[in-house]
């Protein structure tokens, strides 16, 4: 059997029934990123002997049946902004080479504690100021159905590491989009927790205001576990999940003013939705409108706040199409972010009003298709009209401040997300098993 194509659960369960080897299998991982001619652009560095070790201590523990849970001894990707003790954590950027933390992220201590094996640190855009995930400074990994289509990004190489066979999972980051739009022109499963359900400690921000930590899978399930495994608490039960009786709204104009591949494949979506039990109806909320068109400039003066004197230190060093995207909140003022702020939050609330007689709410991952990585480089005006239209449907749900999950919709490169109030975590992952199994 060929494991690496499995998904993280079942390798779980296959080493507790001592069918597979931890050992044999980080080696075969290993393998795959050090000899692929991909393995450069979605791997930034390996981190084999931590691996090894890792692997052989799963090993000895499932061989004394003492295994610390389902994943134990399972190897996975981590996005280059989760610090690794003693190994260089540069956020896909050169203004951060030869950055070395001392102690590892929270998230990654947990899951080391659950006997996760650590592969590497996987490549991203630049500071994860995108959702294209191209990254000319670094590498630009390969999309899984063509490598010269770009990955979706932030955390692009968290998705690939997955598709071409190098990791069980990936763990990545979401600040507008930045897990879920790899996730979909991938074909995996993304999950973005709520705002601060994970721990943010000893992973590069972006805008800590939105920045979510969160797993890119090929299940539900491997979601839901890993993000248990990362919270360091228990997974929510999702047997028997069902979608007969709930109730789905699907977000105007977000649903429809989409092109035509994702907007055909998110429609082929809710009609299978639609016969497995779910009532769906389209709904129009204005406040998210006025946030979408107004609260822009939360991201980029907060990103700009964090990063302004590092960039302007060295601004050569930074892909300037990501650099000109940071000076765009140089000239925001107190005030008005502040006046932002207060109103996204009077507008949050008005979502979950209209809202709140759904069980979730549902939209096209992306509008738009990958598009093609040489045209990107080329052109200026491309670049930023399609990174914006990339991140428009993703970032309806951090100015919501919702939790979300978005699913392979069968077509590739489309995905049709969940959206549930923030704090439902275990809510909409129980909800995406449930359509998981009906878009299958």
């Amino acid at each position: 059997m060929d494991w690496q194509t499995k998904s993280a659960s079942d390798i779980g369960r296959g080493i507790g029934a001592g069918d597979v080897d931890p050992v044999a299998l980080t080696e075969a991982y290993l393998e795959a990123a050090e000899t692929s001619p991909y393995g450069n652009r979605i791997y930034a560095r390996m981190t084999r002997d931590r691996a090894m070790a890792e692997a052989i201590a799963a090993h000895d523990r499932a061989k004394q049946g003492i295994r610390r849970g389902l994943l134990d001894g399972v190897p996975i990707s981590w996005k280059d902004l989760f610090d690794t003790a003693g190994v260089a954590t540069e956020a896909g950027s050169l203004l951060l080479e030869g950055r070395v933390p001392e102690r590892d992220a929270v998230v990654l201590q947990n899951a080391t504690r659950a006997g996760l094996v650590c592969l590497g640190k996987t490549h991203m855009t630049e500071l994860a100021f995108s959702g294209l995930g191209v990254n000319p400074n670094t590498a630009t990994p390969p999309n899984a159905h063509d490598p010269e289509l770009a990955p979706g990004g932030s955390s692009s190489g968290a998705a690939t590491s997955v598709t071409y066979g190098m990791a069980a999972a990936g763990i990545g980051s979401d600040t507008g989009g930045s897990i879920r739009l790899p996730a979909a022109w991938n074909d995996l499963v993304g999950f973005k927790p709520t705002h601060n359900a994970l721990s943010l400690e000893g992973v590069v921000p972006l805008a800590e205001s939105f920045d979510t930590a969160g797993p890119l899978c090929r299940t539900v399930e491997d979601c839901a576990e890993l993000f248990a495994v990362m919270g360091h608490t228990h997974a929510p039960d999702l047997a028997e999940a069902s979608l007969k009786g709930t109730r789905f709204a699907i977000l105007n104009p977000y649903s429809h003013d989409v092109r035509d591949a994702p907007g055909a494949a998110f429609q082929s979506a809710v009609e299978r939705l639609n016969n497995a039990g779910a009532l769906i109806e389209t709904i129009e909320v204005p406040e998210v409108v006025e946030a979408m068109e107004t609260t822009l400039s939360l991201y980029t003066a907060e990103a700009y706040g964090t990063w302004g004197k590092v960039i302007e230190a060295n601004p050569d060093r930074m892909f300037h199409r990501i650099r000109d995207r940071f000076r765009q909140g140089k000239d925001v003022l107190a005030p008005d972010f502040v006046a932002l702020w207060q109103r996204l939050r009077v507008l949050r609330k008005a979502y979950y009003a209209a809202t709140s007689g759904y069980d979730a709410v549902l939209i096209p991952t992306a509008a738009n298709m990958p598009p093609n990585v040489a045209k990107l480089d080329s052109d200026d005006d491309y670049f930023v009209t399609e990174n914006l239209l990339t991140l428009r449907n993703t970032r309806v749900g951090n100015l919501m401040g919702v939790c979300a999950v978005t699913l392979p919709t069968g077509i590739p490169s489309t995905g049709v997300t969940l959206m549930c109030p923030r704090g439902d975590d275990a809510r909409v992952l129980r909800l995406a098993a449930a359509a998981e199994e009906a878009l299958s």
